[in-house]
């Protein structure tokens, strides 16, 4: 489990600079709270880009799609 947990923060890691450049409104700080739960970010963008909560799990569900991402 901990392998797991550190390969997801890993990748977590690695995408943070993907996340900053698709949504520059984000914070390191909206990041860091939401390290290694890709699904947190989209509350995080409905608060900085007031989006729904629709659009904005949208926008997270395109994101994962296009970086390959489950």
């Amino acid at each position: 489990m901990d392998s797991t947990k550190n390969q997801i923060k890993g990748t977590f890691k690695q995408l943070k600079g993907k996340l900053k450049q698709q949504w520059g409104k984000l914070t390191d700080d909206d990041l860091t709270v939401a390290e290694g739960n890709i699904d947190e970010v989209a509350g995080r963008i409905q608060k900085a880009y007031g989006y729904s909560q629709e659009r904005a799990q949208e926008e997270v569900t395109k994101f994962k799609r296009r970086n390959n991402l489950s």
